[in-house]
């Protein structure tokens, strides 16, 4: 194999500029790396940490050649940048993970398709092509179920709960005031998991991966909520997840950070529900209590460095401030009485505008327990949920 070292000093280019493209630079930074941000929009944050920022449109062809003039190797901190820029660059420069992983993993159908043939375990699933059909696709399914986008969806947009008969009508409605040329839909099979899991995988360009500890996560309205690791399953099961993890990156050739989300059902197995081909949300805690970050691993592993180490030197729990949640734990006493907390790390993502589901930043407790480190996010928690309320 052909294998060329990307060496500090060089420059790294990331389609996307939010908070993953932000830590990533972060972490570029620290290692003596230059990095360009490629974001059409001009408020991105990653935007103000770089030297060579590109506000433009992904179609914009000047910024394509001096984007791919300019870097190394190119990576994504987004699944949703599209994949036939992605092909084009690659003609030019490497990018990681490539083209073809990401055609996979942005459509949910695809990447269902490809799991399913793979003999990976996941919910059961049809493809919808028209409104029209909607009501024979969960007939086949059984209610209740998920009604997804099959592409461009993420933090619980572009999804639907259908629990009945009577949730049809407003599915139906939703899915004709989206419908544009090309759309699709999955409907998913609803699964009664136990706990909500994920798993980092790294893979390096020769083959070789590390995978981080099971993380154990806590969803509201599609959105992230909080995060614990390690995970609060037996060991085998945490290892049966790392295992599975690792062989569907394997099968996939993926190079690059990958996380995949899976469901644990009341019986103890496992079930894939989606794969990101970036660093994740839930992987945050690896920048306070581990050795090397995940987004320190996806700058050794898009430059073709040796991969670092995923210990976990204490046990965490990560809490989202999303929307308001961040003028909470900012204003007034709220960031006195957050960093009197024990173990509390405050990340602010540096975006200028609150919108409600936007995700502002994060806080990390770090403890002796993990169960100590669960207590307090979950004060805190419980606290964000009070003042959103009141």
């Amino acid at each position: 194999m052909n294998r060329t070292v990307i060496e500090p000093g060089a420059i790294l280019g990331v389609l996307g500029g939010g908070q993953l493209g932000a830590m990533f630079a972060g972490a570029a930074h620290r290692l003596g790396y230059r990095v360009a941000v490629w974001d059409p929009d001009p408020d991105a944050p990653a935007h103000r940490l770089v030297r060579h920022s590109y506000p433009r449109p992904f179609a914009d062809r000047q910024t394509f050649d001096e984007f791919s003039d300019l870097v190394s190797v190119a990576t994504y901190e987004w699944e949703n940048v599209p994949a036939a820029l992605c092909r084009e660059l690659e003609r030019r420069k490497p990018v990681r993970p490539s083209s073809a992983v990401l055609d996979i993993i942005q459509d949910r159908f695809a990447q269902k398709a490809y799991l399913e043939a793979q003999g990976f375990p996941i919910p059961n699933f049809s493809v919808v092509t028209s409104p029209d059909h909607l009501r024979e696709a969960v007939e086949r399914i059984g209610f209740p179920v998920v009604l997804k986008t099959a592409t461009a969806g993420y933090d619980g947009k572009g999804q639907w709960r259908i629990k009945s008969e009577t949730d049809l009508p407003e599915a139906h409605r939703a899915m004709k005031e989206s419908l544009q040329r090309g759309t699709r839909w999955i409907v998913e099979a609803f699964v009664p998991f136990e706990r909500e899991l994920s798993v980092l995988v790294i893979r390096a360009v020769d083959g070789t991966s590390v995978v981080y500890p099971t993380a154990e996560n806590e969803h509201e309205d599609g959105i992230l909520r909080a995060t614990i690791v390690p995970a609060r399953i037996p060991t085998p099961l945490a290892e049966q997840a790392g295992a599975l993890a690792r062989q569907v990156i394997e099968r996939l050739n993926g190079i690059g950070v990958f996380c995949l989300e899976l469901f644990q059902l009341p019986d103890g197995n496992l079930l894939v529900n989606e794969i990101a081909p970036r660093p994740h949300n839930s992987g945050h805690y690896t920048l306070d209590a581990c050795s090397v970050s995940q987004f320190e691993q996806q700058v050794r592993v898009i430059c073709d460095l040796p991969l670092g180490e995923v210990r976990l030197i204490t046990p965490a729990a990560m809490v989202n401030l999303i929307g308001d949640d961040a003028a909470n734990v900012t204003r007034g006493d709220g960031c006195r009485a957050l960093l009197t907390v024990p173990g509390a790390v405050l990340h602010l993502y540096g975006k200028r505008t609150m919108r409600p589901r936007r995700k502002m930043g994060h806080v990390t407790f770090l403890a002796s327990e993990a169960e100590i480190a669960w207590e307090r996010a979950v004060m805190l928690r419980d606290r964000l949920a009070k003042a959103a309320t009141s």
